[in-house]
């Protein structure tokens, strides 16, 4: 009978740090990418609800593009469509979130994987 009591305190204790350890990556983030121009850093905004994301982020003109995704453990993947005098171009995003920092690549189309990073804003 302790046995069994032990390894339930033991199995919930491994659960709630399971819950703890739940990455949210809601809120505004800094990302920077090295173009031809040199670094440029936009501010992108998520919001989160379980595993799904709702991203906000600016466009080349200023304009305000909007995307839905995924979070998986630590892993983010979504995409964006924006639409231009070539007609519409999907991009998707993928990063690795470790803590308050990102690392991730943006594929647009066939061409090469772009590299950014990302730091979560201060509240």
């Amino acid at each position: 009978m302790k046995r069994s009591l032990l390894l339930s305190l033991a199995l919930m204790a491994v659960g709630a740090l399971l819950l703890a350890a739940e990455i949210n990556v809601t809120g505004a983030w800094d990302m920077t990418r090295t173009t031809q121009r040199g670094p440029t850093t936009v501010t992108i905004t998520f919001a989160q609800t379980g595993e799904n994301l709702t991203v906000k982020m600016p466009g080349r003109n200023g304009e305000e593009m909007t995307g839905t995704g995924t979070i998986k453990g630590n892993e983010l993947e979504w995409t964006i469509t924006r639409t231009g005098p070539q007609g519409e171009m999907k991009l998707t995003y993928k990063a690795k979130v470790d803590g308050d920092k990102m690392t991730g690549t943006t594929q647009v189309g066939e061409r090469p994987a772009m590299e950014w990073t990302a730091v979560k804003k201060a509240k």
